[in-house]
């Protein structure tokens, strides 16, 4: 077997990307296989999710778990990139109240269509959308659907607003908060965001990129993944990413062999279950 396997939460700190993370990673391994789930802006710290080996291709499983952030919006102030990194484009007198903040972050509870933003990694015609943007052309990429689950006002001093929010994958928070702002018609922008999980994966469980890297078993990738136990003449051909009879187990499962170890990830399709990715043979 070529290289470590495993999973990293990392707590990437502010001004790398993820892909600055996922080098360091690399370096300090000794491999190039090494990926991300979920990627966070510069600005942001936090959860990052890193896959090492083989865990790479269990990365995608992470897609559709929720990701909960702290983060702090200032009124008043609009930006083109809708948060600090950006240029401010507009400001206006900030004459709101604690009553009206959390009924206009309330209101974006549920789901909805959102747009990503102009400076955004999202690709349009082949081309990133931040690249179209810096360039001076106007793109734009087709709202999707995303969902808020929790959406809070943590503290408000009158111009900035601590806010908590539970979202799901694929949510742009700056996007959130530029809304908020439109909503409460003084306009907003992004000045602070740490991701404090994703699913059941915890920020306070991470180390720093810099730190002792010590992937955590490859089983840690499918912690959020039920878990279906095979019998022997299963497990082999498992194994060997055979089809299996259905689990009843709705969507993606991990299969592991009696002996506990994890054989790859599962999916039922009517009176079959077939291997969406094989980790043994």
């Amino acid at each position: 077997m070529d290289g470590p396997d495993g999973l990293l939460l990392i707590d990437k700190p502010g001004g790398m990307t993820s892909h600055d993370v996922v080098d360091v990673v690399r370096r300090a391994l000794g491999t190039r296989k090494v990926g991300h789930a979920g990627t966070l802006d510069p600005m942001a710290t936090g959860l990052l999710i890193v896959g090492v080996g083989r865990a790479t291709r269990l990365l995608r499983f992470f897609g559709e778990l929720p990701k909960t952030y702290e983060g702090t919006a200032r009124l008043g102030e609009e930006t083109d990139t809708l948060d600090a990194e950006g240029t401010v484009v507009r400001a206006a007198e900030v004459r709101v109240f604690r009553a009206e903040v959390d009924e206009a972050c309330a209101a974006f509870v549920g789901g909805s269509m959102q747009r990503p933003p102009a400076y955004s990694a999202v690709k349009v015609g082949g081309r990133k959308l931040y690249e179209e943007a810096r360039a001076g052309r106007r793109v734009e990429a087709p709202p999707r659907p995303i969902r808020v689950d929790r959406f809070e006002v943590t503290s408000f001093d009158g111009r900035d607003v601590g806010f908590l929010v539970t979202c799901s994958g694929g949510t742009y928070v700056r996007v959130l908060v530029a809304d908020v702002g439109t909503a409460l018609g003084c306009g907003a922008h992004l000045i602070a965001l740490r991701r404090t999980a994703i699913g059941p994966y915890r920020a306070e469980d991470a180390v720093a990129p810099d730190g002792v890297l010590a992937p955590l078993p490859l089983e840690a990738a499918v912690a959020h993944l039920p878990r279906v136990e095979l019998g022997p003449d299963e497990a082999r051909a498992a194994s060997h990413g055979r089809i299996l009879g259905p689990s009843g187990v709705a969507g993606s499962h991990a299969v592991f062999d009696p002996d506990g170890r994890l054989l790859g990830i599962y999916r039922d399709e009517g009176a079959k279950a077939r291997p969406e990715v094989v980790l043994s043979g």
